[in-house]
């Protein structure tokens, strides 16, 4: 299954994912699963120490004797998103509801990291859609936003990628996507902008043909956005 880690990365949806779920070939066996997995600890785990010791440190002194043992733990939940099923997410928590009016969850906190320096970017995703004969649990929204932002990602694709597979798992009239973050990248390093905020957005279906209703949509998000983002 490809896990997106490129620049072409996959959309999951609920639909592709099903056909994903009941692979033609049986799962390989868990002792081998098992060893893979050993593998990789080790190989990250060496990276990080041959990283330390190119760098002049001392991995042999007791700040870093388990610095390596941390870091492969972090990464392994910050990049979480990828091995994440989107079908256990959803966990059938589609309901046919008569409601065909604006749902928005908004201030969803976020944290990913940006692909470019490996470095976060903190900030907010505020998400609505248009039903069309089905609302989503209130918790999956959230959890769809963790599911893409725990990976390498740019904030362009994040936004996308939230709306896309709203789009494909409700089919609603419409969706709404704003993320706006404070890059770690622009304020630790580089041009060292701390005030610094990127905003991205994509309307889909009614938002876009519809511009009193982006407008009542920016109006309740802007309410939101004069919060401090972390």
């Amino acid at each position: 299954m490809n896990n997106g880690r490129n620049g072409s990365q996959k959309n999951y949806t609920l639909n592709s994912l099903v056909e994903l779920a009941e692979p033609e070939f049986e799962v390989e066996n868990t002792s081998l699963a098992v060893a893979g997995e050993e593998a990789q600890n080790m190989a990250i785990e060496g990276a990080v120490r041959s990283l330390l010791m190119n760098l002049g440190e001392d991995t042999e002194r007791d700040g870093l004797l388990n610095t390596p043992l941390r870091v492969r733990k972090m990464y392994r939940e910050l990049l979480s998103g990828y091995t994440t099923d989107p079908v256990a997410l959803i966990n059938n928590a589609l309901f046919e509801v008569d409601y065909n009016e604006m749902v928005i969850v908004r201030d969803i906190e976020l944290h990913s990291l940006c692909e470019h320096h490996m470095l976060p970017f903190i900030g907010k995703a505020h998400v609505a859609y248009i039903p069309n004969g089905k609302v989503l649990g209130l918790s999956k929204i959230p959890r769809i936003v963790d599911m893409f932002s725990r990976r390498l990602q740019v904030q362009e694709r994040l936004t996308a990628q939230i709306a896309d597979f709203l789009e494909e798992t409700l089919q609603p009239q419409g969706v709404a996507v704003v993320v706006e973050a404070a890059h770690m990248c622009a304020t630790m390093r580089g041009v060292k902008k701390a005030n610094a905020r990127m905003v991205t957005s994509t309307m889909r279906g009614q938002f876009r043909e519809d511009a009193e209703l982006r407008r009542e949509f920016m109006e309740h998000i802007g309410r939101a956005s004069t919060q401090e983002l972390f």
